[in-house]
């Protein structure tokens, strides 16, 4: 089988904490990856789930923002930041 070469960009800390974990596993991020890219082509999907923090939504950040804004404007009312002591 022909060998051919990918090249990507990553952040540097991810690279050495990647190199790392795929080590202690006995293995290169070579192997690694192409793991990945055989389970994407048998299963036709990525095999594992990929989200978005709703946090970070645009209705969400837009609402901050608007908040944020009738703070400085001097509106609105400032609470103090309640912790979840679950």
């Amino acid at each position: 089988m022909a060998q051919t070469m990918i090249n990507f960009r990553m952040d540097e800390n991810l690279k050495k904490e990647m190199e790392k974990v795929c080590a202690d596993m006995g293995m290169s991020m070579t192997t690694a990856f192409t793991i990945f890219a055989k389970t994407v082509t048998r299963e036709r999907k990525i095999p594992f789930e990929v989200t978005a923090d709703p946090f970070y939504s645009e209705n969400n950040l837009s609402h901050l923002r608007r908040g944020i804004k009738a703070l400085n404007e001097g509106k609105g009312i400032e609470h103090d930041l309640i912790e979840d002591e679950e």
